[in-house]
């Protein structure tokens, strides 16, 4: 659904700290610390997630899954692939 660098990178985005996507979210600011602390896939109850991906699509933030098309427009960062930044 999200990964931990795709929170931390939405955030930086964003220009906004975890205390305030926390708040944006209605989650508690551990909850994002601890995601964000993930390796990653984030795992956590559904409905938390959920509030979560809302909060940032609300911002204006897409999340592009793996191999998917972004349809939006607007300036964002992608990784040429999953290997890094020496793609292995």
């Amino acid at each position: 659904m999200i990964t931990a660098a795709q929170m931390r990178a939405a955030r930086a985005l964003l220009g906004i700290d975890q205390r305030q996507l926390a708040e944006m979210a209605g989650v508690s600011l551990p909850t994002i610390q601890r995601m964000e602390a993930s390796d990653g896939t984030v795992r956590g109850v559904i409905d938390t997630l959920t509030k979560i991906v809302e909060a940032l699509d609300a911002a204006g933030i897409e999340l592009i899954g793996n191999s998917a098309a972004s349809m939006g427009q607007g300036r964002g960062v992608r990784l040429k692939s999953a290997g890094g930044p020496n793609g292995g």
